[in-house]
């Protein structure tokens, strides 16, 4: 494998239009913008083609969402080969029964190379209505700065240690995470654990406090917890934006990251798996039994 010293990774932390036509208008502007400013990745917010809404008459949720090889998406696929610039984009997507929450992701080439349907969906919330993803992936992404190993989780995903563990497993060394909710202490924390514990890079954009329920706090956390001329804790956290509507260019450390990798004991170093059994039992005893799970 080629050694990056860096990747670029945009964070478009901007709000959708009013309307699927100016979120494309806005969406290609803000990935010209991030190129502008040297990128090899531009990441939308969750759920970019609607803005994150939710109406709430079933009907109209499966009219807003959109084919995810439909002219929307297809759009940005175009896009990235223009610009040489790999694009994570966003959408509702239509789907039978019912709509997901997923990311398509181009190369540079305008190749899909990643979807990716949200697998923790919001149940107990407005995302009850949307069907969940299979599984978590992990694809060889060739940007121009050289191929990077990337997988996906969206917003919720975070929250279970699982989603980041499986794709570690699965070879990713750069986690993409859509978002759409307040980023305060305790979910950056969730970040900045999932960052440790499996030595990964983790690349979130959130929409901006002009969003509702939203405030912005984008960040990028490098998974490089120790280095060898300093073996005090570091923070991970390379970049943290503001609330402000914007879009965040940051220098990920790649070739350092996989460094740290090679000789650190985190990841799958150490790991017990055959302990591990219970992890994936599937019933569920109080005080966790919710009435709106979904089986």
């Amino acid at each position: 494998m080629i050694l990056l010293k860096h990747i670029r990774i945009a964070l478009l932390q901007i709000t959708a239009g009013a309307d699927l036509a100016q979120s494309l208008q806005k969406g290609r502007a803000a990935c010209r913008a991030a190129k502008a400013q040297g990128a090899d990745i531009a990441l939308f917010p969750e759920m970019w083609s609607c803005g994150y809404t939710f109406p709430e008459d079933a009907a109209a949720i499966q009219k807003l969402a959109i084919p995810a090889d439909g002219d929307f998406v297809k759009a940005f696929g175009a896009l990235a080969a223009e610009l040489q610039m790999a694009v994570g984009i966003t959408l509702l997507e239509r789907h039978s029964p019912a709509p997901r929450n997923t990311l398509c992701l181009f190369d540079r080439f305008g190749r899909r190379v990643l979807t990716y349907a949200k697998v923790h969906t919001c149940d107990f919330g407005d995302e009850r209505v949307l069907d969940a993803g299979d599984d978590f992936y992990v694809t060889e992404l060739d940007t121009a700065a050289g191929p990077v190993k990337v997988g996906a989780m969206i917003c919720y995903d975070r929250e279970f240690p699982e989603s980041a563990r499986i794709l570690m497993l699965k070879g990713a060394e750069l986690i993409l995470v859509p978002n759409a909710c307040p980023m305060e202490i305790n979910r950056l924390s969730q970040l900045r654990g999932r960052a440790y514990e499996n030595m990964v890079g983790i690349a979130t954009c959130n929409y901006p406090d002009a969003q509702p329920d939203c405030n912005g706090h984008s960040s990028v956390f490098d998974g490089i917890a120790y280095r060898p001329e300093d073996w005090s804790s570091r923070d991970m956290e390379i970049f943290e934006a503001d609330g402000k509507e914007g879009v965040f260019v940051v220098e990920f450390p790649l070739e350092e990251l996989r460094d740290y990798r090679a000789r650190e004991v985190h990841g799958n170093a150490y790991r017990r798996p055959e302990k591990y059994g219970l992890l994936v039992q599937q019933k569920i005893e109080p005080p966790f039994v919710r009435a709106d799970r979904r089986a």
